[in-house]
């Protein structure tokens, strides 16, 4: 992507969790860091966003930030060949240059225990602009960015929130009269639409914001009675990585030709 094509709003992303539900994960590690075929779910999260032009990230680091930040910091050393002069430190790097993401990254310390909107709000010295989007680091979707943000503005509400068909978590089975079974469908596609993240937000959400509060049952309760936060709609695939299982079954994904999040090239 040509620079000029790059978009100006910042993406926050959620990286403080400490994932209790993936310990046999993140016992050792914060749950952004949990891999998917080999790289942490927040690199595939931040993938998506640069395909459609984002390269201005703030992560809002809690649990294990350190390691993230870790990551990061040695990104190029493990995406690269390179000679290592170990008396003088220097580094000459040999290759893959054109691979490195032209990222920009602000890692803010949100705090090991803080709610979600606290974390938010500690962001808000590192956002320069109007509007940013923001986003967990647990889930992955195949969402069209523009047609999202565009909607945002379209509406135009202090926040936008994406609405996903989640699969049901159980199989679901019916019978005919005589009490045998006539449906069967492993863990269907619900009807039901929840909330998966991929948020566009005007700045004036920091004005419900307060160090302790919790996003989801605080402002974005307050913005729903307020009529000021708006629903897109989408149809295609979204998956969040909770529980273990789930972790197992992005990596099956991910395995197979053409993983329906990997929306870049």
């Amino acid at each position: 992507m040509a620079q000029a094509e790059w978009k100006k709003e910042q993406v926050v992303i959620l990286c403080g969790g400490e994932g209790t539900r993936l310990r046999e994960e993140t016992e050792f590690k914060p749950k952004a860091l949990v891999e998917v075929g080999g790289r942490p779910i927040l690199w595939h999260l931040m993938r998506i966003y640069y395909r459609w032009g984002y390269r201005r990230f703030v992560l809002a680091l809690g649990y294990k930030g350190d390691q993230i930040k870790d990551y990061f910091l040695n990104y190029k050393s493990r995406e690269r060949d390179f000679t290592l002069d170990l008396k003088s430190g220097k580094v000459r790097a040999h290759d893959g240059l054109e691979d490195i993401e032209d990222w920009e990254i602000t890692f803010v310390e949100t705090g090991a225990k803080t709610q979600t909107g606290g974390r938010l709000q500690r962001c808000s010295p590192y956002l320069d602009g109007d509007t940013f989007l923001f986003n967990y680091c647990d889930g992955l979707s195949d969402v069209d960015l523009d047609k999202l943000v565009a909607f945002h503005h379209a509406k135009r509400r202090i926040a936008t929130l994406t609405g996903f068909h989640p699969r049901s978590r159980y199989g679901v089975i019916k019978s005919d009269d005589n009490e045998i079974v006539s449906y069967w469908q492993e863990k269907p596609m619900t009807t039901d639409l929840t909330s998966g993240g991929f948020f566009v937000m005007d700045k004036r959400i920091l004005d419900y914001l307060d160090p302790e509060c919790i996003l989801e049952t605080g402002p974005l309760e307050r913005l729903s009675r307020e009529r000021q936060l708006a629903l897109f709609v989408h149809q295609g695939f979204w998956f969040s990585m909770d529980p273990y299982k789930e972790a197992l079954t992005l990596n099956e994904l991910w395995s197979k030709p053409n993983p329906p999040w990997k929306v870049w090239a």
